[in-house]
């Protein structure tokens, strides 16, 4: 596997388990246990690039790999031609009841495999050339005949944005503004109008009264201009939009009203993905299991409950990854030690495997033994205080020359709670 994956992906994943967060690319080479989930996941994504759509939520404690799996559900779906974006929501910045931020953090975090965030303005010059493609393809209008050109692409922009038109004018009004700003040259102008389909505020008014458009996005429209953006995708070529919706459990710590209009929303928005309301979406949420299952998460709206209930029995192996709701169980202490080697080859170190075995057990040790809550810090470990030695030294031995320290400055909320105090190297 390590082959497979360049030198400067292998470098950017490296620095990102440097960091202790999850690197954004190249997660194959990292992946462990989830081989169980490809047949079905690589089934969805062949239905929404069909045209269906898929609505999955993926369950995890702390640790147990959410991030990790949704991120490289996003390199399958971009491999496929899809367009990923993820979102993290959050009471302050990213409320799930205001669907208009929502769509607006999605669009500012669009990527594609060509193109990094945001891949909007790419998409949209996409679509406009798609037009003239499929004009020229034709063959009524010579590509020298300028005129009868933009005369026959604004015919079929209007036929493709019939169905938009119907339930979203602003959004085809605004793609025609775009059409026309860019082909006369008026780049400030395709800038702002850009920015006014992808939900951003205080666009400026000559923009948008060339574009004939009013006014800013809001909760109500946010969704029909997700159809819209969809509809543009397609039109350009993609195979379909994955969306994820990560740490949506958060919503268990906001007020109360707050949280019962964000529950309604998200069920409000899974019901449009059932009732097909979004052909080329494929859209995934992810949460603890005190989401799913206490009364100050899903529960707390029946109707959500209902469309998301699983039944998971006692042995995660005949989990069912067809179902709606999946859970990722965690790491035991095998699979971390295995992710460790995989780090290891990916690094080129020559370092043994016992010793990889060894600090993965000290670092779970120091976490109160919790396997599902040590791989952030033992790779953090893994590569900053070891394997960077063992290439910048020769003499470099971690059995004589290291001492594992975990100190509670550098652990998050989760991790400081499993270990005890006696483990920890506090910072006062």
């Amino acid at each position: 596997m390590t082959a497979e994956v360049s030198a400067r992906r292998r470098r950017d994943i490296i620095d990102a388990l440097r960091r202790g967060v999850v690197p954004m690319i190249g997660l194959d080479a990292l992946a462990v246990s989830l081989d169980r989930f490809a047949v079905a996941i690589d089934d969805d994504l062949d239905r929404v690039a069909g045209g269906g759509s898929v609505f999955k939520a993926v369950r995890g404690e702390y640790g147990a790999g959410k991030t990790f799996f949704t991120r490289w559900l996003a390199e399958r779906a971009k491999r496929l031609g899809f367009a990923t974006s993820e979102v993290q929501i959050s009471e302050l910045e990213t409320p799930l009841h205001r669907m208009e931020t929502v769509y607006r953090r999605l669009v500012e975090h669009l990527v594609t495999e060509q193109f990094t965030p945001s891949a909007l303005r790419p998409v949209l010059d996409g679509w406009i050339f798609a037009l003239e493609e499929d004009v020229l393809a034709g063959g009524t209008v010579s590509e020298d005949d300028a005129e009868r050109l933009d005369g026959a692409v604004g015919d079929l922009m209007e036929t493709r944005l019939a169905d938009i038109s119907r339930a979203t004018p602003g959004f085809a009004a605004a793609l025609r503004g775009y059409r026309t700003a860019t082909a006369a040259g008026d780049h400030a102008s395709a800038s702002a109008i850009a920015a006014w389909l992808a939900g951003q505020p205080n666009v400026a008014a000559s923009a948008r009264r060339l574009a004939g458009v009013k006014g800013d996005l809001d909760h109500f429209g946010a969704l029909s201009f997700l159809r819209g953006l969809l509809t543009v995708l397609k039109d350009s070529g993609s195979s379909g939009l994955l969306l994820v919706l990560d740490e949506v459990e958060t919503l268990q710590r906001v007020r109360s009203d707050a949280r019962d209009k964000a529950l309604n929303a998200l069920r409000q928005f899974v019901d449009e993905v059932y009732a097909g309301r979004f052909p080329g979406l494929y859209l995934v949420i992810t949460g603890t299991p005190a989401f799913f299952d206490g009364p100050q998460g899903v529960q707390r709206l029946p109707p959500l409950a209902q469309r998301l209930a699983t039944d998971f029995g006692a042995d995660p192996r005949w989990d069912n990854p067809r179902a709606t709701q999946v859970r990722l169980p965690g790491f035991d202490l095998d699979q971390l030690v295995e992710l460790g080697r995989k780090v290891r080859d990916l690094y080129g170190s020559r370092l043994e495997d016992a010793y990889v075995g060894e600090l993965a057990a000290a670092v779970t040790g120091r976490l109160g033994g919790q396997v599902g809550v040590a791989p952030r810090v033992f790779l953090k470990k893994l590569v900053a205080d070891v394997l960077d030695r063992v290439d910048q030294f020769d003499d470099f031995d971690p059995r004589q020359h290291y001492t594992l320290t975990v100190r509670g400055d550098e652990l998050t909320e989760v991790e400081r709670n499993a270990a005890s105090a006696g483990d920890v190297e506090l910072t006062l």
